[in-house]
């Protein structure tokens, strides 16, 4: 399936992201009451970050994802466990049932989407008093290191920003007037890399490509040799996993 953002050359260096926070995680199926055996549908499921997650606590998932090469990739990591299974599909168009799920994740997916189309589709195929979720992992900026790529960057790349995936979800989820009231979660993980597996994370970093342009190379070269600067051979990186959750009116 085509969509406009295309991660097909991305696929591999995502299975190198970090997973987010088990307490976050934790947190929110606390909230939401979802149980072992109940059905999760995981949108934009990518590699499966999220999906083995949620499989790991008994739900039954199904992961939605539209890149073949993202699905590929999530369907070898999942392979064996019986209560998950892939369908080709976005955000805006699952393919599921109606009133199939006790909840909808998207796991960093929900920027890419139309929010207002995903969210519909979600109540779609909610169950009744269901569960939205959505969720990402944010770099913590004011660790050094990361300040510093901060700044590297934005020498470099004019009025650079992160565009819908570090705002607040709050105001689009209360303006489809679906679902409320909306719970912010958030809790700390700590991701360790090599400076290899960070430089090539930061070349799949589709944000930053696209508005670097030609910029990008040369971009990815600065971080490197910051990178190789501080004498380490792993890098630490801070991450702060944010979940916005909603259940269905």
């Amino acid at each position: 399936m085509k969509t406009e953002w295309d991660y097909t050359t991305l696929a591999d260096a995502y299975l190198r992201r970090p997973d987010y926070a088990d307490a976050a995680i934790d947190a929110m199926l606390a909230i939401t009451g979802v149980r072992r055996g109940g059905a999760v549908c995981d949108v934009g499921a990518g590699v499966a970050h999220l999906t083995l997650m949620l499989a790991a606590r008994g739900l039954h998932v199904t992961a939605v994802e539209p890149n073949d090469a993202m699905r590929a990739n999530g369907m070898r990591r999942t392979h064996g466990l019986e209560g998950v299974r892939w369908h080709e599909g976005s955000g805006e168009a699952t393919g599921q049932e109606d009133r199939a799920f006790a909840m909808v994740t998207f796991g960093s997916s929900f920027n890419v989407c139309d929010r207002p189309a995903a969210l519909r589709e979600t109540a779609r195929i909610l169950a009744p008093h269901g569960w939205f979720a959505c969720m990402w992992n944010h770099r913590q900026l004011d660790d050094p290191v990361q300040s510093a790529i901060e700044s590297i960057i934005k020498q470099r790349v004019q009025n650079y920003g992160y565009g819908t995936r570090r705002e607040d979800q709050t105001e689009v989820i209360d303006a489809s007037g679906l679902f409320g009231p909306v719970v912010h979660l958030d809790a700390r993980v700590m991701h360790e890399q090599t400076i290899e597996a960070c430089v090539e994370a930061w070349r799949s970093h589709a944000t930053l490509q696209r508005q670097a342009g030609e910029a990008f190379a040369p971009v990815i070269a600065a971080i490197e040799g910051h990178l190789r600067s501080l004498g380490q051979p792993v890098i630490r990186i801070p991450y702060t996993t944010n979940i916005w959750i909603a259940r269905l009116r």
